[in-house]
């Protein structure tokens, strides 16, 4: 549904709220997100951020509030649907397949932009989906991976492989929830760099604890605390602001 000249803004939230029962886990979030700009999101365990994501990527219905996409009202849309629209996402834990190869999973998101899978599409259409998960493995810089099952690679693989079947449907925006958890000192620089490299040709909203990550690529970090967000600006000024100090920053030194 597209409500035109709605706000203008490229990527808008618009007093998001999210209950659970009792709980508000977003609280009457705004957030506007520039075309081709890199924003951070952190904030201490439970301050809503992954809540936040499922919301505007369509894995959680709203309570109140709104999202747009490009003049499209994202409210109400399924995650296929906003897939489909451009909006990509990855996950805290890796949700992949392990009995399949790199290429395998890949190709699987590919596939599922178009919607459930078509026992009848073209052999055409389904080179074309092979052609386009060896081009993403490519951009990752992981080709000579692509016939290796997904339990033989390492946990830092298996989240560029996340990124991968992100990347699939060729997003414009691209969301990633705790790209770094778990990875050894080596395998964050490598994903930092390649963070850097993709938001090259795409907006990115990144979830992140580690403070070094977020400093190094964000522009604008915004920050939230108890499902509202308390601060946003560069990260010099988030740094200093004692406010975020207080609830978060100090228990992340």
């Amino acid at each position: 549904m597209a409500e035109p000249g709605r706000n203008g803004q490229f990527f808008h939230a618009q007093g998001l709220v999210k209950k659970f029962g009792g709980f508000t886990a977003v609280d009457g979030v705004n957030l506007n997100v520039e075309e081709g700009e890199l924003r951070a999101i952190i904030g201490p365990n439970g301050a809503g951020k992954t809540t936040f994501f499922n919301l505007i990527s369509g894995f959680l219905p709203t309570t109140a509030g709104a999202f747009f996409f490009k003049g499209n009202l994202v409210t109400g849309m399924t995650s296929d649907q906003i897939v489909r629209l451009g909006v990509g996402r990855t996950f805290q834990i890796t949700n992949l397949f392990p009995q399949l190869s790199v290429l395998e999973n890949v190709q699987a998101g590919v596939q599922g932009k178009s919607g459930r899978p078509n026992p009848f599409r073209s052999l055409l259409k389904m080179r074309d989906s092979w052609e386009r998960a060896a081009a993403v493995l490519e951009l990752l810089g992981i080709p000579e991976r692509a016939d290796v099952r997904i339990t033989e690679l390492s946990h830092g693989e298996q989240k560029l492989v996340d990124i991968g079947i992100a990347l699939a449907s060729d997003p414009e925006v691209l969301l990633l929830d705790e790209p770094t958890a778990g990875l050894s000192a080596s395998e964050t620089h490598a994903m930092t760099d390649k963070i850097a490299q993709l938001a090259e040709e795409r907006t990115i909203l990144i979830v992140e604890h580690d403070m070094k990550v977020v400093m190094t690529l964000a522009k604008t970090i915004s920050v939230l605390h108890q499902g509202k967000i308390i601060a946003e600006g560069a990260p010099d000024e988030i740094r200093a602001n004692p406010e975020v100090r207080r609830v978060y920053l100090t228990r992340e030194a």
